[in-house]
């Protein structure tokens, strides 16, 4: 039998720690339907029970102001789930009993999870659960979502919840506000608050926000102990270091740097080992066992050339993501929002507004989705207009690629590279605030967690629920793309020369185009238009357009070939660890040996190109994702407008930065 749970919290408060402790490798990451809001999922079996959990979006409110708002809302309402778990940080229980209190005017089945009690305890605060059970007529746990402490105690109570069918107490606010509620129909208190809203309007509405108000803090001062003030000394002294506006700022560069010299110097040879290991002996291999045939070549060209390569870069990618989630269950990326407060206000916003275009380094998609946070229509299309320029995991594994392959620095390459997409942004930004949207100012307070110790098992489970979800998607839509340039290589029926085929058309129709930046080669101007889909597409395609071409036969013993990989992947390890101990950045130096694509790229493109080529990726829209969320956010003339302002912006930032290549190369 199936127990459907909802987690519902505050943001920051450890409803994803906890599922991760009990959905275990279960847990899965996606969408909501119809939205980009992201979805986490997973479920246990307890005493018999399949007991499937959801992690609705962090919210401070049932109020649908925004996306997230209007998700969990919705999906309470309309879902009904068996058990809601509402999660509390029990250091600011106060804080989150705001939202306690619009759940138990639902009047569903409830289990308040008191989490983060270990920082409680270490905070001098008691909390009296037995009381606050008593009290709300419903079971209170304590949990520790780092460690995985009460997940047991966790699971019983939703059973014993779903078995008994405990619902918690009417709520009882004070005698006006009462004889509001019974001058309306309604099944529960939250019908019947929605209704008394449209009737009695504003006045209504301020007396709920104080009843509210009253409740949490009157329950918190009846259920909660304080038997130290002095506990928060090492979040200050911290915070006193990290929120300084110039050592702040420093820190932030050189942790932002580190991350990708640790990333790089880690991934890189094992990216050189999975490349060996695809180009060298899976695709050999399929060839050996199936023979020469239109089959054998639709697997190793299209499949192995196009997907498995974007697959080697699993490492970079789960490197990154890695270090991003140890940030963040840390408690530092709030502190990075409070820290470019200052800058932010130069262009017209608060410190809020860094925050999605951080997670624009992530992905654009869910961070043009947070920039619903923001409160007014300007200072959303003014971060929506900067998010594009932020770039993403997909982009830097075309960079990596890239630099790598022509440069003798590639970190720095990458490095420069991101920053120069964050300052397009900031211009952009500018001048949109100077011309466009001259409204004023809004503020808003920063929240600022303490800072915590991430657990290892919980950052390494989000990750690999990220990796998951990007080799999802290496075998959906880069599947389907690279087929279809397959194809595009190979039709009209009988074609023996790439450029006679339905991509040469396509490819050499665009080089004029991109002649300016010394992009006169079709294969490289063919592999731009899948790359509007999916910046990561772009390697894939080329790698099935240049294994066309190229279509070289060496002789091939599997068993020599394996023994040659098992001899790479231990020099793989070796040389990851080895990078790591250095002190300095160790930059990925160009081997000697490279696959074919890497060989076909060099002998395409010379450096001045392939910095032009970078640029362009970096700067136009950066996916079909994208702009479809544009569209969502902004509406459609701000889409279609965004798309062709970066486009112009990422072509004449191309053809400088292909002229100034030039003249230094000579």
């Amino acid at each position: 039998m199936r127990i459907n749970v909802a987690l519902v919290g505050n943001p920051n408060v450890g409803k994803t720690s906890l599922l991760n402790h009990i959905a275990g490798t279960t847990l899965r990451v996606g969408n909501w339907a119809g939205t980009t809001v992201e979805k986490k999922e997973g479920k246990a079996f307890y005493k018999g029970y399949e007991i499937y959990l959801v992690d609705l979006p962090g919210i401070y409110s049932l109020e649908p102001f925004s996306e997230a708002e209007q998700v969990a809302r919705d999906y309470l309402l309309s879902q009904k789930p068996d058990v809601v778990v509402n999660v509390l940080e029990t250091p600011n229980m106060e804080r989150d009993l705001l939202l306690t209190a619009e759940l138990l005017e639902m009047e569903l089945p409830t289990v308040i999870a008191l989490n983060m009690v270990d920082e409680a305890r270490r905070l001098g605060i008691e909390v009296d659960k037995e009381k606050l059970s008593e009290l709300l007529g419903i079971k209170v746990v304590q949990t520790n979502g780092r460690t995985g402490e009460g997940k047991r105690e966790l699971l019983e109570a939703i059973v014993q919840n779903y078995e008994q069918k405990i619902k918690p107490f009417s709520l009882r606010y004070s005698q006006t506000l009462e004889e509001y509620l019974s001058k309306v129909e309604g099944n529960t208190k939250f019908e019947k608050i929605k209704k008394a809203q449209e009737l009695y309007g504003e006045d209504f509405d301020k007396l709920l926000k104080d009843e509210r108000f009253a409740f949490a803090h009157g329950l918190f001062y009846k259920v909660v102990k304080k038997v130290n003030q002095g506990a928060f000394e090492l979040t200050d002294s911290l915070d006193k270091l990290l929120l300084h506006p110039i050592f702040g700022l420093f820190f932030f560069l050189f942790l932002m740097f580190l991350m990708f010299k640790i990333a790089f110097d880690f991934s890189a040879p094992w990216m050189e080992w999975l490349d060996g290991f695809m180009n060298n002996f899976i695709s050999p291999l399929i060839v050996y066992i199936l023979g020469e045939s239109l089959l054998s070549r639709f697997l190793s060209e299209a499949v192995v050339g196009g997907v498995g390569f974007v697959l080697t870069f699993l490492p970079l990618i789960a490197s990154i993501l890695f270090i991003l989630s140890l940030l963040e269950f840390s408690g530092y990326l709030p502190r990075v929002a409070f820290l470019m407060d200052g800058l932010m206000h130069r262009l017209g916003l608060h410190g809020t507004s860094f925050i999605p275009l951080l997670l624009g380094f992530g992905c654009n998609v869910p961070a043009i989705m947070a920039s619903r946070v923001m409160e007014t229509k300007r200072d959303k299309l003014l971060v929506l207009a900067m998010v594009p320029f932020m770039s993403c995991p997909a982009r830097l594994v075309v960079f990596s690629f890239f630099a790598v392959l022509f440069f003798p620095n590639p970190a720095l390459v990458i490095f420069l590279l991101y920053l120069f997409g964050v300052l397009v942004a900031f211009l952009t930004s500018f001048f949109l605030q100077k011309l466009v949207y001259r409204g004023s100012l809004h503020h808003m307070i920063l929240e600022l967690p303490p800072y915590r110790l991430p657990a290892l098992k919980l950052v390494l489970r989000i990750t690999w629920a990220h990796v998951k979800h990007f080799i999802y998607r290496a075998g959906t839509l880069i599947f389907a793309v690279s087929v279809i340039l397959w194809a595009m290589l190979n039709l009209p029926p009988g074609v023996s020369n790439p450029k006679d085929s339905f991509a040469g058309y396509v490819g050499r129709a665009l080089v004029p185009i991109f002649k300016p930046m010394g992009l006169e080669d079709w294969q490289i101007t063919t592999s731009l238009i899948p790359a509007f889909l999916a910046r990561e597409i772009v390697l894939s395609s080329m790698a099935v357009i240049y294994s066309v071409e190229e279509g070289k036969k060496e002789e091939f013993e599997p068993r020599k070939a394996l023994q040659e990989q098992g001899v790479a992947f231990v020099n793989a390890l070796k040389e990851s660890v080895l990078n790591l101990l250095s002190p300095m950045p160790k930059a990925l130096e160009v081997k000697e040996e490279h696959s074919q694509l890497k060989s076909a790229i060099k002998n395409s493109m010379n450096p001045a190109q392939a910095l032009a080529f970078m640029v362009f990726i970096l700067l136009y829209t950066s996916c079909l994702g994208t702009v479809a969320v544009l569209q969502k956010e902004g509406g459609t003339k701000f889409a279609l407008l965004f798309l062709a302002y970066s486009l112009a912006v990422a072509w004449v930032s191309g053809v400088i930065a292909y002229r100034l290549m030039s003249l230094l190369v000579g």
